[in-house]
C-alpha cells in the first residue's frame, strides 16, 4: 500500500503540473504548442528529479572531495578566498558591460537596476518581516511625484528631491503604519492593497497638485558639476550606485540584530514578543525602510523619465515586485536580484511573446510552488 502512494505520488508530481501548464497554454498557443509545452515541462521535472536522487548527490560529493584533497592549491584558495574580490570583479563588469551595447539594452539594464531596488525594499518588509504588502508602489508614486512638484514648482535640484523623496515616502510609511501594522496575515495584505489603490485615485483626480490623469512633465534632470545627466548610459550609471549602495547596507541590515530579530517575527510573532522582541516597533521600522527605498527609486524614476503620471503606479507593479521576491528567494539578497533580472530581461528577450506575459508569470509561481517554495536562491544565504 505505501509503495502504491509513493508511485502514485510521483505520477501526480510527474504529470499532472505538466498537464495543468499545457491546458492553461492551449487557449494561447494551440494544440500543437501546448503539447510541446506539456513535453518540456515533463522533461524539465524529470530532469529535476534525476538531480535529486541520492545516486547523483553522492557522486557529486565523492568528486568534489576527491577533487579538494589531490588539489591542496585549489583547497587552499577554496578555504582562504573571500567574497569582495570577486564582488569587485562583478562591478567591474557591470561597468564596462554597457559600453559594448546599445541604448535599447542600456535602458533595459537601468529599469532592471530600478526593479532589484525596489525588490529589496521589499524583501525587508515580506522576506524579512513576514508582512505581505500589497500597496508597496503606493510608496514608489509618492516619491515620484514628491520631487516632480519640487523640481517643476520650486526648481530644486535633484539631489535635494532623491532625500526628500526618500523622506517623504517614510513620513506616509509612518502615519500609515501605525494604525495597519496592528493587523496580521491577510487583513494586513488587504488594507496595503487598498492604500494602493486609494494612493493611485487620489493622483489620478487631485488635478491641482499631480496633473491628474495628464501627469506632470518638464521634471528636472540629475546634475553633477554643471553636466545635466540625460543619456542612457548616464542613469544606468547612477542606479547602479544606487543598486550597490542599497545591496551594502540590506547585507548589513540583515547580519545585524535587528535582521535576526525581524526574521524572529516572521517565524513566529508569538514567539518573539515572548523572548523581549518589540515586534510592532521593529514592524514599523521595516515598513518605514522599505517604503524609503521605493521613494528614492521614485524620485531616480521621475528623472530620468521627466514626467509622472497615475499610470505609472498601477497594482501590477506591486504584483511584479512580489513575484520578484517570491521567485528569487524571500531573504535572500542575490535571489532577489536573480528574480529581478528573469522577470525584467526576459519578457524584453521574448518580447514576440508578450501577450503571455501573465500567463507566464502564474505558470512560474505555479512551478515554484510546487517545487521549490522557498525561491530559487532561497536556501543558499
Amino acid at each position: 500500500m505505501a509503495n502504491f502512494r509513493t508511485t502514485a505520488h510521483s505520477f501526480t508530481g510527474i504529470f499532472a503540473i505538466p498537464l495543468c501548464v499545457g491546458l492553461l497554454a492551449l487557449p494561447f498557443t494551440g494544440l500543437r504548442d501546448a503539447a510541446c509545452v506539456t513535453a518540456a515541462t515533463v522533461f524539465g521535472i524529470l530532469i529535476w528529479k534525476l538531480l535529486r536522487t541520492d545516486a547523483v548527490a553522492a557522486f557529486r560529493i565523492r568528486v568534489t572531495t576527491t577533487f579538494i584533497k589531490e588539489s591542496p592549491s585549489f583547497s587552499r584558495i577554496t578555504r582562504y578566498s573571500s567574497a569582495p574580490p570577486t564582488y569587485a570583479l562583478l562591478v567591474v563588469f557591470l561597468i564596462v558591460l554597457p559600453l559594448f551595447l546599445n541604448d535599447y539594452y542600456r535602458d533595459i539594464m537601468t529599469l532592471t537596476g530600478m526593479y532589484i531596488v525596489l525588490a529589496l525594499g521589499l524583501s525587508i518588509v515580506v522576506g524579512q518581516a513576514g508582512l505581505l504588502n500589497l500597496g508597496y508602489v503606493a510608496f514608489y508614486a509618492i516619491g515620484a511625484y514628491t520631487y516632480a512638484v519640487l523640481s517643476t514648482t520650486l526648481g530644486l535640484s535633484f539631489w535635494f528631491g532623491l532625500v526628500a523623496g526618500g523622506l517623504v515616502a517614510a513620513l506616509f510609511a509612518v502615519v500609515l503604519g501605525m494604525p495597519i501594522l496592528r493587523l496580521r496575515g491577510d487583513y494586513f495584505a488587504i488594507v496595503t492593497l487598498g492604500l494602493g489603490e486609494i494612493t493611485r485615485i487620489i493622483l489620478n483626480n487631485w488635478s491641482a497638485l499631480t496633473g491628474g490623469p495628464n501627469g506632470i512633465s518638464k521634471i528636472g534632470r540629475p546634475v553633477i558639476g554643471g553636466y545635466e545627466l540625460h543619456r542612457t548610459l548616464d542613469f544606468y550609471y547612477l542606479i547602479l550606485v544606487i543598486v550597490i549602495i542599497t545591496v551594502v547596507v540590506l547585507h548589513r541590515l540583515i547580519a545585524s540584530r535587528i535582521g535576526r530579530a525581524l526574521i524572529a517575527i516572521r517565524e513566529d510573532e508569538i514567539a518573539a514578543e515572548a523572548m523581549g522582541v518589540n515586534t510592532y516597533q521593529l514592524k514599523l521600522l521595516a515598513f518605514v525602510l522599505a517604503s524609503a527605498l521605493a521613494g528614492v527609486v521614485g524620485v531616480f524614476f521621475s528623472a530620468k523619465m521627466a514626467f509622472v503620471s497615475p499610470e505609472s503606479f498601477t497594482f501590477f507593479e506591486s504584483v511584479l515586485i512580489l513575484c520578484m521576491v517570491v521567485l528569487g528567494g524571500m531573504g535572500s539578497i542575490a535571489g532577489i536580484i536573480l528574480g529581478a533580472l528573469l522577470l525584467i530581461m526576459l519578457p524584453e528577450i521574448f518580447r514576440d511573446f508578450q501577450d503571455y506575459r501573465m500567463l507566464a508569470f502564474g505558470i512560474a509561481l505555479v512551478l515554484m510552488m510546487a517545487f521549490r517554495p522557498q525561491g530559487l536562491l532561497g536556501g543558499v544565504e
